[in-house]
């Protein structure tokens, strides 16, 4: 177990490589399981949960090798099972159960695990996948499913689920005949790994939008690929910028993907733009003001954003309402905060952050990713020292932060828990 020990006050200043995507890498990696050939991937972010799932991949069948963010995969003979020491530790594990049944008529997959943010029950993945023919049995905590093939169906989903559409859309890509999709997720992530696939042989159109349609094919090839850049580590590193009241360049910044992000981050008094060397991003002239926030699937504003903005709010002037529409548990941060300082208080799915002048650093514990972003965030701006507690979650989903914030001037550094 390890810590992240920051002295905070310092305004930050410099430039930042915004690594490859989490969350389209992580679904890009499972649709190794539909290839025939060996596939490469480029701009593949160095974290725990990416290594969970070579892991995952080399015991189904894969074989995987990671170096510099390069990923080379090498299909051999497919196993069906994903075991529960993996798929307890990272819910995106489910996204080889459409895969699986696509290419084996049959899978075995543990119930899956990761942040404690809510209830996000596979329930519509599996139901969408019946519909093309699949059967299920739930027993002693794995998803057995069995299929003779899966065939096209027209799917509408009650919930624009994003991992829903993924593993729905990777299945019917070797699915006999024509898979309509309805009410599918938007996120950009979603369109990369409709790229992806593509990109092998598969006959897709409508991604970007709410209606995705998947004619299926005999097989798919392999390819070289390279992943998005995560527009939540970009968002992270805006929200720095103006929280500690420095200046940072963003590269490799997914500034087109990032539109709702933008519009509440200068609607908070940040001037952000973009420049021919990356995306420019400090506090504006009249400071931090409040501003009211609602979380809402793509386009709107990202649930994945919610913790971080929230620390800036701690900060504006004025009054800041947030409303957390996607996931229940998603104020763990809330109590954090307040130990730092912050005024805010909770009802129900929302709440109320008063700006205050200054926060203080203290002694706190993450409760899951974005969680511990945001504390990381507000430890930066706080005066003294923060100790953010349990970064084992921060390393699900943020490459070597603390390294690219020490390269802009943070006082930030990584030690051993009983330290």
């Amino acid at each position: 177990m390890e810590n992240l020990v920051i002295e905070g006050g310092l305004p930050l200043h410099g430039e930042i490589c915004v690594s490859g995507s989490k969350n389209a890498a992580l679904p890009i990696l499972m649709a190794s399981i539909l290839l025939n050939e060996p596939t490469t991937f480029t701009n593949v972010p160095d974290l725990r949960d990416i290594h969970t799932t070579l892991k995952l991949l080399n015991i189904l069948g894969c074989a995987c090798s990671f170096q510099d963010g390069r990923v080379d995969v090498q299909p051999a003979a497919l196993q069906s099972e994903a075991p529960y020491d993996l798929v307890k530790t990272m819910r995106a594990s489910v996204l080889c159960l459409g895969p699986l049944l696509a290419r084996l008529g049959v899978a075995r997959v543990a119930m899956p695990g990761g942040c404690a943010i809510g209830a996000r029950p596979v329930n519509l993945h599996l139901s969408a996948l019946e519909k093309m023919g699949a059967e299920f049995e739930l027993e002693e905590g794995y998803i057995n499913g069995r299929c003779k093939g899966l065939h096209g169906a027209h799917i509408q989903f009650d919930f624009p689920t994003v991992g829903g559409t993924e593993n729905l859309l990777m299945a019917a890509c070797l699915a006999e005949g024509e898979t309509i999709l309805e009410n599918v997720a938007r996120e950009p992530e979603v369109s990369d790994l409709a790229a992806f696939l593509i990109r092998c042989g598969a006959d897709i159109e409508g991604q970007g939008s709410s209606v995705i349609r998947v004619r299926g094919v005999s097989s798919l090839h392999g390819c070289e690929y390279a992943v998005m850049p995560d527009r939540i580590e970009a968002g992270t590193f805006l929200i720095a910028a103006g929280i500690t009241d420095g200046e940072l360049l963003l590269k490799n910044c997914p500034y087109n993907d990032m539109d709702a992000v933008l519009n509440k981050l200068r609607e908070a008094g940040m001037d952000i733009r973009l420049t021919d060397s990356g995306v420019l991003a400090r506090r504006g002239t009249d400071g931090l003001r409040g501003v009211d926030v609602s979380t809402r699937p793509h386009p709107g504003f990202p649930t994945d954003m919610q913790a971080q903005i929230m620390a800036l709010l701690c900060l504006a002037d004025g009054s800041s309402m947030i409303d957390e529409t996607i996931f229940e548990n998603r104020f763990m941060h809330v109590q954090e905060l307040v130990r730092m300082g912050a005024d805010i208080r909770l009802s129900g799915s929302t709440a109320m952050v008063r700006g205050v002048e200054r926060l203080t650093g203290a002694p706190v514990m993450a409760s899951d990713l974005r969680a511990s972003a945001s504390l990381v965030l507000a430890g930066l701006a706080a005066r003294g020292k923060t100790t953010v507690q349990r970064i084992y979650h921060l390393d699900r989903g943020y490459e070597h932060m603390e390294c690219k914030l020490r390269a802009v001037g943070a006082r930030i550094r990584r030690v051993p828990a009983d330290a």
